[in-house]
């Protein structure tokens, strides 16, 4: 049986509960024996070369591979994702920049095609693993609560996509084309969903406007700050209970400020506590 995350609440203060429990969630998750069965298979499957017909025909191996680079569920698209592969390994082509899509561009890159076949690095497969059950204990958190899966995927991913080497336009045409981190900035932004309709680069003026003023940051790489990422998964579990008219106090912000008041939510004793209390 697989662990199911603890997220008592919902909102901003959920997302910090999750925070301050997250690395003992993780190992529980991790335990299961679904997730260790799945990591063993990959790295044994991934030991040695393997032919990449043979790597697209096995269902489990290819959804282990894309859960690693937050694209579970998409392993039915055996076309597509044969196609990102092929074009890869075409130095001519320049698909994967007009696919515009980080996690795919990563996937070629690390499965990249040799004379057919794939060949991963024993570190390769240790990193890939590991972000396997990072990936699968985001989707899990998702399946209790969805705005708490996109603020983990804003937290690991914002770091990826800007870059200080990288140019204002090019950062935010990698947010533009990343669903999740987009999603998070849109709302906390409170962008109308019309703006999707508009021109990429008016989308970027728009958000790169926006960022600046509401967050009040002086360039786009200042997403990348601890105390800015903060900022942003607040205001977006804020905007998000606004726009669904959610009442600020609920059974679980009792227990959690209860929680607060006796014993300090961030000490182990309290977190186990309420774990305990919550689980039941």
């Amino acid at each position: 049986m697989v662990y199911q995350p603890v997220i008592p609440l919902t909102g901003y203060g959920g997302w910090k509960f999750l925070e301050s429990t997250f690395d003992k969630q993780l190992e529980g998750f991790t335990d299961s024996t679904s997730v260790k069965n799945d990591r063993q298979y990959f790295q044994d499957k991934m030991s040695s070369p393997i032919a990449m017909e043979d790597f697209l025909s096995d269902k489990r191996l290819l959804r282990v591979s894309l859960t690693a680079f937050d694209l579970g569920g998409e392993e039915w698209k055996v076309g597509f994702i044969r196609h990102v592969m092929e074009e890869k390994a075409d130095p001519e082509s320049n698909f994967l920049n007009r696919l515009n899509n980080q996690a795919y561009t990563n996937f070629a890159n690390t499965f990249a095609v040799t004379d057919g076949k794939i060949s991963l690095s024993a570190d390769a497969i240790a990193t890939l693993s590991d972000d396997f059950e990072l990936a699968s204990f985001r989707s899990a958190v998702g399946d209790v609560d969805n705005n708490m899966k996109l603020s983990l995927n804003y937290k690991a991913k914002i770091g990826e996509l800007v870059r200080e080497e990288s140019s204002d336009s090019a950062n935010l045409y990698r947010i533009l084309g990343d669903v999740p981190v987009r999603t998070v900035l849109e709302t906390a932004l409170n962008l109308p969903s019309s703006w999707q309709k508009l021109d990429v680069d008016q989308q970027a003026d728009i958000l790169k406007e926006r960022m600046l003023s509401v967050f009040s940051i002086s360039n786009v790489t200042d997403l990348t700050n601890e105390d800015v990422m903060d900022k942003v998964i607040q205001r977006f579990h804020t905007m998000d209970s606004i726009a669904n008219g959610q009442s600020s106090l609920s059974s679980g912000s009792v227990a959690l400020t209860l929680l607060n008041n006796a014993a300090g939510f961030g000490s182990t004793a309290s977190q186990n506590l309420f774990l305990s209390i919550v689980s039941r």
